[in-house]
């Protein structure tokens, strides 16, 4: 073989491991890029998910004779998702300026092509309910009498006089609904409305020392507002449907609930526009629990039953105000009386699935907790 030729066999060796290693390097490239593409595919499947199971953003109604300025009009009248607007009867939306009976009646039939509003199996309903979570109360043996502490999706109301721990026990769950799952916690913010002027921020801080958080970052996941008569109370309810439908909220709490209606609405011949005027705002609780899954508690006053024959029957001839509304809109009814020194009583007064029953926690500086062995001597 000749010089030339071993150079041109030599040429086509090389520009053969040339190509080789191209087609290599090529593959291994096209694997990266499936692998990436693998990844943002599960981060976006991830992403659908998460906005599968959360509520959905009323935005996407738009299309379909449905305008931005329809959206805009239903959004000023505190409806943020689709769910607010499916739950609404359509002659209350007529009621929204600019929304005539014709646009009304588009609106609510969308909507109802998104929400499932019909019949379901009590399996499915079952199996949806099993994916609720309760918040702790910062005591175990409240949390044991609650069938793990405080539901989410419903509403808890607890009543009690002056001093029984009422305002102690949202202060605590203000900070222990942010904790993780796997603590009790909903791994979501708070709002807090205050009809009383109750709320102190400084007793958040402890009881976030006494879980490990950050008292500043507790803190900034607390949104307070001060409630100043029972118009603005409803309106709070409006902002707050707007700022969940933008962030992660597990608690909202209003304390107390009768406060201001009391006020508000004195005498007897005032009486049949208070309970209207509170059903109204307790149907709108409903909604938020029901659109979001948060956990709703509110505390209530007390009032002397003036019948004659009540105290012969019932030793404690006090009862919750709000009659039978409240009584109605709230799932789960606790009553709290004093015990001795720090400890206090909790007692089931309604519920639909616990029995009646009673325990007793304490409260601390850090918070809600059990009755140490001191407490009982």
């Amino acid at each position: 073989m000749s010089q030339t030729e071993v150079e041109l066999q030599s040429q086509r060796l090389e520009a053969s491991n040339i190509s080789t290693s191209s087609v290599a390097q090529d593959h291994n490239m096209d694997e990266e890029e499936g692998h990436a593409r693998q990844q943002q595919l599960g981060a976006d499947g991830e992403e659908e998910e998460e906005e599968m199971n959360g509520p959905l953003l009323i935005e996407q109604l738009e299309g379909n004779g449905i305008t931005t300025s329809d959206i805009k009009k239903l959004k000023a009248e505190g409806y943020h998702t689709i769910e607010s607007i499916a739950y609404t009867p359509k002659r209350q939306l007529i009621t929204v300026k600019g929304i005539s009976e014709a646009k009304a009646e588009k609106i609510s039939n969308e909507a109802a092509k998104l929400v499932p509003l019909g019949f379901t199996t009590a399996s499915e309903f079952h199996s949806r309910r099993s994916e609720l979570i309760c918040l702790t109360t910062g005591s175990k043996q409240l949390d044991t009498l609650l069938g793990g502490g405080v539901e989410t999706g419903s509403i808890t109301e607890v009543f009690g006089e002056f001093r029984t721990g009422k305002s102690q026990l949202c202060h605590t769950l203000a900070v222990t609904c942010q904790l993780p799952i796997d603590m009790g916690g909903g791994e979501g913010k708070c709002l807090y409305i205050d009809t009383e002027g109750t709320f102190r921020p400084n007793r958040l801080v402890s009881i976030a020392e006494r879980y490990g958080l950050s008292p500043n970052d507790c803190l900034d996941n607390v949104a307070y507002a001060r409630a100043y008569n029972a118009e603005h109370q409803l309106n709070l309810l409006h902002l707050a449907a707007q700022m969940m439908a933008e962030s992660r909220f597990s608690l909202l709490i209003v304390d107390s609930i009768m406060s201001l209606y009391r006020t508000d609405y004195a005498g007897r011949g005032e009486l049949s526009a208070r309970q209207t005027s509170v059903a109204k705002f307790m149907r709108t609780l409903q909604r938020l629990a029901d659109e979001f899954g948060i956990a709703v508690v509110i505390t209530n006053q007390v009032v002397a039953q003036v019948d004659g024959m009540s105290g012969m029957y019932n030793p404690d001839p006090k009862k919750p105000i709000g009659g039978n509304i409240i009584a109605h809109a709230s799932t789960t009814r606790l009553s709290l009386k004093k015990g001795r020194g720090e400890q206090r009583i909790c007692k089931i007064y309604d519920s639909p699935c616990l029995p009646e029953s009673d325990c007793v926690f304490a409260i601390y500086e850090d918070g809600i907790g059990d009755p140490k062995v001191e407490d009982d001597e």
